[in-house]
C-alpha cells in the first residue's frame, strides 16, 4: 500500500474536516447542548431533534423567549405538577434558562386518549409566545431531502425551520387536537440540506403548541454519507 506524504496527509485532514464546521454562520456562539445526563453533543439527521435540547450560549444566542422564567420549570415547583417519581433533572430540566419546557404528566397527557401517545415523561418546548425561536447545532450524516415528522398537542402556529440563517421550510401542523395535552403525530413539511457535518437549525415559532421533537426521514439523499463521529 502506498503511503501518503506527510503534505498529502496534511491536506486530506482539512478538506475532511472543513464540512463539518464550514456551514455554522459565522460568528455564532453558541455551542450543542450537553450536560451531567446528555454528552452526545450534536443530534443527529436523519434522526431526531429533540426541542428540549437547544443550544447552550443563552438568550439572544441559543434562542429568544419573551419572559426571562423558564415557565414550566415554575410551575412545576407545585405539588400537583411534580408527579411522584420523576426526577427533579426532567421537573426542572433548564430551570435557569427562559425557554418554557414542561413534560408529559399522567393527570394532564395521559388521562384521555391521545391519536399517537407521547412518551412518558417527554421533555416538550410549551408557553410559545410569537417570536420566539431556538437553535441547534446538529450534524448531517447524509445530504439530502428529508420529510419532518413531529409529535405536537394544539394548533398550528406557522412555525419555520431557518437553515444557516436561511429560510428552509415551512411547518404546518394540519389538526388542531384542541388541547395542548392532546397528541398527535403528523408529517408537517420538508427541508433540503446540501452538506453533510454541522449545521445550523433554527426553529422559530409563535403562540401555539405543546412541540416534542422533530424526525427527519431520508427520502432523497443527493451526497455521499458522513461517518458518524460518536
Amino acid at each position: 500500500m502506498a503511503r501518503l506524504s506527510p503534505l498529502t496527509l496534511a491536506v486530506s485532514l482539512v478538506l475532511f474536516a472543513l464540512p463539518l464546521a464550514a456551514q455554522i454562520p459565522a460568528g455564532y456562539r453558541g455551542k450543542p447542548f450537553r450536560d451531567k445526563e446528555y454528552r452526545l453533543g450534536p443530534q443527529r439527521i436523519p434522526g431526531r431533534v429533540e426541542l428540549a435540547y437547544y443550544d447552550l450560549g443563552g438568550e439572544g444566542v441559543a434562542y429568544h423567549d419573551t419572559t426571562p422564567t423558564n415557565d414550566g420549570s415554575a410551575l412545576n415547583h407545585t405539588i400537583q405538577h411534580w408527579r411522584p417519581g420523576v426526577p427533579a433533572y426532567i421537573a426542572f430540566f433548564r430551570e435557569q434558562e427562559g425557554v418554557d419546557i414542561s413534560f408529559t404528566k399522567d393527570w394532564a397527557d395521559f388521562n384521555h386518549p391521545n391519536k399517537v401517545e407521547p412518551k412518558v415523561n417527554q421533555l416538550y418546548i410549551g408557553w410559545e409566545e410569537d417570536g420566539e425561536w431556538t437553535n441547534y447545532t446538529i450534524r448531517v450524516l447524509q445530504p439530502g431531502r428529508y420529510r419532518i415528522i413531529t409529535v405536537y398537542a394544539g394548533h398550528d402556529n406557522h412555525s419555520e425551520l431557518w437553515l444557516n440563517g436561511q429560510k428552509a421550510a415551512s411547518l404546518t401542523l394540519p389538526e388542531d387536537t384542541g388541547s395542548p395535552h392532546k397528541w398527535t403525530q403528523a408529517t408537517v413539511g420538508e427541508i433540503s440540506f446540501t452538506h453533510a457535518g454541522l449545521n445550523l437549525i433554527t426553529l422559530k415559532y409563535n403562540k401555539g403548541p405543546n412541540l416534542a421533537y422533530l424526525d427527519f426521514l431520508l427520502i432523497e439523499p443527493s451526497g455521499p454519507i458522513l461517518r458518524d463521529q460518536r
